[in-house]
Order: C-alpha cells, then structure tokens, then sequence
C-alpha cells in the first residue's frame, strides 16, 4: 500500500473510532460526554432508519449478486469438495486465500443479516420484554455489531485483492455506455458564415 493509502486507511478508522466513542447511540449517554447528541447531518433517528433500508437493500443486491454468479459457486463448491477429499490439489495458495475471504464475507454477512432481520421484525426498546428468540437481544446485538465489523473489514481487503479486475470491468462498462471514439457525444452545430 502506498503511503496516500496509508495515510487514507489510518484516517478512515479514526473517524469510524470517533464515532463509536463518542457519538454512538449505545454509548455514554450525558454526565460528562459534552459530545453526546450531536447531530451530524441528520438525526439519530434518520441514521437509524438509513442504516435499516440500507441494510434491506444489501440483502437484495447479494441475493442477487448470489443467483448472478451461482456457476461460479457450484464450481467453487466442487473444487473444494474434491480438494478437501483428496481428489485433486487443484486449488493453489492464492486461490484458498481468495476462497477463504469469500467464506468470511459470505459467513458475516449471514450473521450481520440474520441479526439485523431479527432487530427488523423484533420490537426493541428499553422498556420492553426481551423475547429471547434463541439469544437475548444483547447477544444479537453483539453478534450485529461484530458480524458487521468482520464483514467491512473483509469487504475492503476483498476489494483491494480484486481491484484490478474491479477497474477492468468498470472502464469495460463504461466504455459501453460512451460513445466510440471520434464520434462526437453531441451533435456538432455548424453555422452559416
């Protein structure tokens, strides 16, 4: 990693650092936090419903991602079956690498979604009856938290692993989506002399 990287990465976990510290919903609450209910641009309450929807729409771009590239989990699938039997040593060491981050990936994000479907149809609250649908509801809510952390930070090597192939594919995209070359995007408008 380049030291712009570096310096972006460092300052990337100390803002998310900061937030949890000290702004997050669960955290000290009055007494001397003089940060405590500070607003950055919308209110808890509108974080709280972004972080819900957002999180609704990822479930669908993944079941989607999933049925767009099954064939490449059946194979995957295959090749480790025949691996782990013995059958074959025909995955090499970047390729187990690359299989166990996707086992990351695909393991927090079940339990990130599993635990923030039960916080969408549990009612929660202080006051209210824990149901304890096979754990409390602070257990769901540690799995949640840490579930999610394990999953961004294997999103991002993830990405950094693949990004070449990531910057391939999108100049391909939109390259599909601009004109061709010497073709002006725009009529040209000649006028008279």
């Amino acid at each position: 990693m380049d030291k712009r990287g570096a310096i972006w990465q460092r300052g990337t976990i100390r803002t998310v650092g900061d937030y949890f510290l000290f702004l997050h919903v669960g955290g000290f609450q009055g007494g001397r936090n003089p940060l405590y209910n500070v607003q950055i641009l919308f209110t808890r309450h509108t974080w709280d419903d972004l972080h819900t929807w957002s999180g609704v729409l990822m479930i669908a771009v993944a079941s989607i991602h999933l049925l767009l590239h099954w064939s490449w989990i059946a194979s995957s699938t295959r090749r480790v079956w025949k691996e782990i039997s013995g059958q074959c040593g025909c995955i090499k060491p970047r390729g187990r690498w690359n299989l166990a981050l996707n086992l990351v990936v695909a393991t927090s994000f079940l339990l990130t979604a599993a635990s923030g479907v039960y916080f969408l149809f549990v009612p929660g609250g202080r006051w209210t009856a824990d149901p304890m649908f096979l754990f409390s509801r602070s257990t769901w809510d540690l799995l949640h938290t840490w579930a999610g952390v394990a999953l961004i930070s294997a999103a991002i090597i993830h990405f950094a692993i693949h990004w070449k192939w990531v910057t391939k594919v999108t100049r391909n995209i939109l390259g599909v989506l601009s004109p061709a070359p010497g073709i002006p995007s725009t009529p040209a408008i000649t006028y008279p002399q």
